[in-house]
């Protein structure tokens, strides 16, 4: 439902490219926003159907998360007009796509569309895609929602009509089974774990000039932004360039969402200059453009006057594999990271990874061997994890070697496709017992 813009149309698009291989055609139907967010170029060379938000193929997505002033408001405030609109719109999109004629239909998210699916295509079986944020909004419903979330109770119906509607229910790890149980009300037996994988054609460790790329995103194209400007309103000058290259980077990738913890990330990084045995900087990459939620980076660097904390700005999935390869260590401070793809991503390209001991960062990263874990909102053992990165070369090359070899071992799409595709041809078979069964009656 969404346009392209989280991890998960990540996860979409390198499932359409690896499931050929298995035998499966793919037609994807996906939101899309002019600009980064255009779902044609994003799933380029593929069989995809775009849900054009500014053309009025369908109104504005909601949000899992609550952030005031945003365009796509939360679902749990979405009324009754407003989701009937959602439904009918996705409902003509599947309709166009020919969903009814599919084998399965492969629901990421629990949105709308499912709803639209029953509709159109209720022979067809539906595989549910849970990538975490759904969950997120559900405990929230659980603990007792918002007074703005005025809908809170209709969409956990809802959304727990859907998930009992799937054959199957992905999820990104072992700890999210229990939680879905919980709050979906799922049977565990159709759980699958499916965690997100990276190409390993793509993310590899490369060879760069890392004082020529830096140079590149950092000051003659910078994307950087600070609040209410445009992107390349945060660039910066040659001569930090040549210092930041020089010493230990650290990176962070991912969008400015009050979950990242990236306030924390850089305080931990502040407090921890003063112990580095050698020059060391912090480069964010990533914040859609115009989009954050509580402090924005930018404020937090120029409240703290951080040195040596640089705003990239946001880029595309395929310059990530030299950039990564231009940092020296992959940090992610969020707190209830349902996978951590970025991680995954930087172990593929040789980093380890400093990560927080909860939910798919606690599977990812392996303490003492590919990485560190620190306990969540801890600045204080963040801040020492990355001194600790920083004033141990050997150490931290060690475990950017076994990280590299973890990653291909456990999360290489082409092995996780694999098994997906058998997930794929077990529930496909549900579709054959009920055309067989209707044709009977």
């Amino acid at each position: 439902m969404f346009f392209p813009r989280g991890g998960s149309a990540h996860v979409a698009r390198s499932m359409a490219h690896e499931l050929p291989a298995h035998g499966w055609d793919i037609t994807i139907v996906s939101g899309s926003h002019e600009g980064h967010g255009d779902a044609t170029t994003f799933y380029e060379g593929l069989d995809v159907r775009p849900v054009d938000f500014a053309r009025g193929d369908a109104p504005w997505h909601p949000s899992y998360e609550d952030r005031p002033g945003a365009p796509d408001t939360v679902f749990a405030a979405v009324d009754d007009v407003a989701y009937e609109h959602h439904v009918r719109a996705w409902s003509a999109a599947l309709s166009r796509a020919a969903a009814a004629q599919a084998d399965v239909l492969h629901l990421h998210h629990l949105t709308p569309i499912n709803e639209a699916a029953a509709r159109v295509a209720p022979h067809v079986p539906v595989i549910g895609h849970l990538h975490g944020t759904e969950l997120l909004m559900l405990e929230k419903i659980a603990d007792g929602p918002p007074a703005n979330w005025t809908h809170a109770a209709t969409w956990e119906r809802r959304m727990r009509r859907w998930a009992l509607r799937c054959e199957r229910i992905l999820l990104l790890s072992e700890t999210q089974i229990a939680r879905a149980v919980e709050l979906l009300g799922v049977d565990p037996d159709r759980c699958v774990i499916a965690p997100n994988g990276f190409d390993p054609q793509l993310f590899s460790p490369q060879q760069v000039d890392r004082v020529a790329l830096w140079r590149h995103h950092l000051v003659e194209e910078p994307c950087g932004w600070r609040p209410g400007a445009d992107e390349g309103s945060v660039a910066y000058a040659a001569a930090e360039i040549e210092r930041m290259a020089a010493g230990t980077i650290l990176i962070h990738v991912g969008r400015f969402t009050e979950v990242k913890r990236m306030p924390t990330l850089i305080r931990a990084f502040a407090g921890a200059t003063p112990d580095f045995r050698e020059p060391a900087s912090l480069v964010l990459l990533g914040g859609y453009p115009g989009e954050w939620e509580g402090e924005h980076p930018y404020d937090v660097i120029q409240a703290l006057g951080a040195s040596n904390v640089f705003l990239a700005g946001w880029h595309g999935h395929a310059e990530l594999p030299a950039i990564l390869s231009a940092a020296d260590v992959v940090v992610l401070a969020s707190v209830r990271e349902q996978f951590g793809l970025a991680l995954v991503e930087g172990k593929a390209c040789g980093l380890p990874a400093i990560g927080v001991d909860r939910f798919g960062p606690s599977e990812i990263v392996r303490a003492g061997e590919t990485g560190w874990l620190v306990e969540p909102d801890d600045e204080a053992s963040l801040a020492t994890a990355i001194v600790e990165a920083v004033n141990e070369p050997a150490e931290r090359r060690r475990r950017g070697e076994a990280a590299l070899r973890d990653a291909r071992e456990r999360y290489s799409w082409p092995a996780l496709a694999a098994r997906l595709a058998e997930v794929l041809s077990e529930v496909s078979a549900v579709r054959s017992e009920r055309l067989a069964g209707s044709a009977e009656r």
